[in-house]
């Protein structure tokens, strides 16, 4: 087994960190992605001189080590770009965080009294226990700021009711970056806590998150990485609580890949269900049980400067389908032809057993025009063409139990001494990218002989946006 090659699979930012890691080592390694196209979720897909994200992903961390591989990789090619974003709810937007003038003129004087009211009735009496993300949010901000501010975007994204998502996300998640704590600061209500800060300003690629993993492939492919893309692993083979090697479908074929290690960044409960032997029938139910949200972008291309300034906007309106658009040109004018063009992304949250993620690209591009005529940002007669990208299994489900399936997942996985489950997908964690990507770095770490943990990484659950103080 020693002259066996590591095996990572997935080529989204923490499988190819590890292969760009282990070329630093100078240890070679075969990088399997079932796309055409490495990235994952940081992708840039490219139409017609366009290019577009998927979800959006400012480059923002705490973390000096990937910060310098950041600046490192790209150098020039490395922007620092302001930092804007907003709600859009009945008409209106209200900055994210809030500021009180803004808050109080977008929500009113009645609307203004019945949040502070239902706030104090909060305090007076709240749920208890605290299961749900209802009662997480309910409890600390009041049952009006909740319905007005969180229920209709968070059940836009998670397709289930805020009764059945856990109030773990909320935690996480919200803390004192919480919408809800803005608004009841600006409004003079609250318990005192400070509303922390966003940041103003982060880094992005010039061309798109996409050119970060693509130069660090290339660069990990001159030291020894091999990367085969639509490489889709079907079974992962294990003898002896050793990972031994990984069966891809490719092109039609079948083709078994022995490996030292496997560094899995593929969906977890995909990785127990293709496990072979098969994992035992309690953790296969496990596996079974959790679930991942899909995401479809609608983009829209016009021949017309970009009429708003934000790279993004939450769509809270209940009439509207897409919950968040991407102003793709205000992220890096290269995103788009020169010339006066600009492009929006309109995200649609879904399953794939959906009908919404079977519709066909001209059914999806209709729903897309027919939510812009809605919102009134653009005229019709700006709209020049449109493209569809779906992205299967992008977010991880904070259901209620989801954290009793996943331990007994960990408990089981862990007694395989060659396998390292890394990123958002192959550790069920909302990470972010700076996150995925020192899952990586810690895999390798522990490849070579050093005691630390990749599931260490973002288990404090700190916003990763907040500002240091």
């Amino acid at each position: 087994m020693a002259d066996f090659l590591p095996v990572v699979i997935g080529g989204g930012p923490a499988g190819i960190t590890v292969a760009h890691a282990l070329s630093e080592k100078q240890v070679p390694s075969v990088v399997l992605e079932k796309d055409k196209q490495i990235g994952g979720l940081c992708k840039t897909v490219q139409y017609n001189g366009f290019r577009c994200d998927i979800g959006g992903h400012r480059f923002f961390t705490k973390n000096k080590q990937i910060q310098n591989i950041w600046e490192n990789i790209l150098d020039g090619e490395f922007m620092t770009r302001p930092r804007l974003s907003r709600i859009y709810y009945q008409g209106k937007f209200f900055n994210y965080p809030l500021r009180a003038g803004n808050a109080l003129a977008g929500l009113g004087l009645v609307n203004s009294s019945r949040v502070i009211f239902s706030y104090l009735k909060s305090q007076l009496f709240p749920v208890n226990p605290e299961i749900s993300f209802e009662d997480w949010v309910s409890n600390r901000f009041g049952q009006k700021l909740y319905n007005i501010f969180f229920k209709t975007y968070t059940e836009k994204v998670w397709g289930i009711s805020c009764k059945e998502l856990s109030a773990d996300w909320a935690a996480q998640r919200i803390r004192n970056l919480s919408l809800g704590r803005a608004v009841l600061h600006a409004l003079g209500v609250g318990k005192g806590a400070k509303v922390a800060s966003l940041i103003e300003r982060f880094h992005y690629p010039r061309l798109g998150p996409g050119q970060m993993f693509e130069t660090m492939v290339e660069r990990a492919a001159r030291h020894g990485a091999e990367i085969r893309m639509n490489h889709n692993t079907v079974e992962v083979q294990h003898v002896k609580n050793q990972v031994t090697g990984v069966k891809v479908q490719t092109q039609g074929n079948g083709i078994s890949i022995p490996c030292s290690h496997c560094f899995s960044s593929m969906p977890l409960n995909e990785l127990v269900l293709k496990m072979q032997p098969l994992a035992p029938d309690a953790v296969l139910d496990a596996a079974r049980a959790l679930r991942y949200r899909s995401l479809i972008t609608v983009n829209l291309l016009f021949k017309k400067t970009t009429p708003l300034p934000d790279n993004w906007i939450y769509i809270h309106s209940p009439e509207v389908q897409a919950g968040r658009l991407q102003f793709y040109a205000n992220w890096s004018p290269y995103m788009v032809p020169s010339g006066g063009f600009s492009s929006v992304g309109f995200e649609y949250f879904c399953f794939e057993d959906d009908s919404l993620w079977n519709l066909s690209d001209g059914e999806l591009i209709k729903i897309a025009l027919q939510d812009l005529a809605c919102l009134g940002f653009y005229h019709e007669q700006d709209y020049l063409d449109g493209f569809v990208v779906r992205y299967s299994k992008a977010y991880p489900m904070y259901e209620n139990n989801y954290m009793e399936h996943l331990k007994v997942i960990r408990d089981w996985l862990s007694r395989f001494g060659n396998l390292y489950c890394i990123g958002r997908y192959g550790q069920f964690r909302y990470n972010n990218m700076d996150h995925s990507m020192m899952t990586g770095l810690l895999a390798v770490r522990r490849m070579l002989g050093e005691e630390v943990d990749p599931w260490s990484v973002n288990a404090e659950g700190e916003y990763l946006e907040e500002k240091a103080t």
